[in-house]
């Protein structure tokens, strides 16, 4: 017992075991109720749900914080919440994103969820490695943080003068010609599968292919990977505490993946959230420096400013786009029609299952 409980309270990476232990079986929980009970027959998911999906793990998230503030002070759980909003935040451009990617491959929205679900365990790894290697460089070399400071000043003031993003040429990403070069690869959508065996012509023996969706989900994983280059900086300036940075990340990405099926609806109506989004990183890389040369912004003000912001964003967005005609596929009108599973099939009339 006594072992136990040694191994229970010692700290780490700051935080007592236990506390994370804590966190990680509340995600498994929620992973396994999300895949294992609601969603265990694939089938597409209506905005409704979608929205029933995010209030969900936004309660878990916002009752975490409550945990967090009875076990470790009001401070941590402002910094929870902070960083909690502002991860959902940044990350809402990775939902316009993943559409493209479903629209560039043509995956049929009842499998779709199955991409981000499994999507998600890739996220909980890569930021883990991110957020350690950051957490590892500010302890060692506190003046890592200006840098981070300075590089969200520029990514915020890069954001607020940009025009509109350009489409992106996904049929020329470096990373999908690596995967098609070394794997064999089907066009054709064989349900829920992200490999599959076929028997090629001229072959007697099944081969293994990957599917559409698994080059789905690679696309999307380096998604993640590249928007985490702004909100894992974002976060550290807004504390250095390791479980705060990653509970706070990972509850926001769960959120948010549960909200995508209604955000890919929406996205249109949050047109001017990218100002407000870049006004948030402007004044998180201030605070950075602030920090440095006056003293530390009260964790309750931070939070104040960066809701109030993109309160703001969000508001203006939507009574400026009140009537707007223009939809979704207007707006990804670049990309191709989504398929039936029979069309599908009509790519590659020369493999047989």
């Amino acid at each position: 017992m006594t072992a136990l409980h040694t191994f229970l309270t010692t700290p780490f990476l700051g935080t007592s075991t236990w506390l994370w232990l804590v966190f990680m079986a509340i995600v498994i929980g929620l992973l396994v109720l999300d895949l294992g009970v609601l969603h265990r027959q694939d089938r597409e998911i209506e905005m409704r749900e979608s929205l029933l999906l995010y209030s969900g793990y936004f309660s878990v998230g916002v009752l975490f914080g409550a945990w967090v503030w009875f076990e470790l002070g009001a401070q941590s759980a402002l910094e929870f919440y902070t960083g909690f909003l502002v991860e959902q935040s940044l990350s809402m451009d990775n939902v316009f994103v993943m559409a493209m990617i479903f629209g560039f491959f043509a995956i049929p929205r009842r499998y779709q969820h199955r991409v981000l679900f499994w999507g998600i365990l890739g996220v909980v790894f890569l930021r883990a490695i991110m957020i350690g290697v950051g957490a590892t460089l500010v302890q060692n070399f506190e003046w890592v943080l200006y840098i981070f400071g300075a590089f969200l000043l520029f990514t915020g003031v890069k954001m607020a003068l940009s025009k509109e993003d350009s489409h992106l040429d996904l049929a020329n990403n470096p990373v999908l010609k690596f995967v098609r070069r070394h794997m064999r690869v089907t066009d054709q959508i064989h349900g829920s599968h992200f490999f599959v065996r076929l028997t090629p012509p001229g072959h007697s023996k099944a081969l293994r292919y990957a599917t559409p969706l698994f080059l789905a989900l690679v696309l999307i994983e380096l998604a993640d990977l590249v928007f985490a280059v702004d909100s894992v900086p974002a976060i550290f300036a807004i504390t250095q505490d390791p479980f705060i940075v990653y509970t706070s990340n990972i509850f926001a990405i769960l959120g948010l993946r549960s909200l995508y099926f209604a955000l890919s609806a929406l996205m249109h109506r949050f047109v001017y959230l990218k100002y407000a989004l870049a006004m948030v990183l402007i004044f998180i890389g201030c605070k950075i420096f602030y920090h440095g040369m006056v003293g530390k912004v009260p964790a309750l003000l931070s939070l104040g400013v960066t809701f109030g912001l993109l309160l703001g964003g969000v508001v203006v967005s939507l009574v400026k786009t009140r009537g707007d005609k223009a939809t979704v596929e207007a707006k990804l009108q670049h990309l191709p029609p989504e398929k039936s599973d029979d069309e599908q099939k009509e790519k590659d009339p020369q493999l047989r299952v």
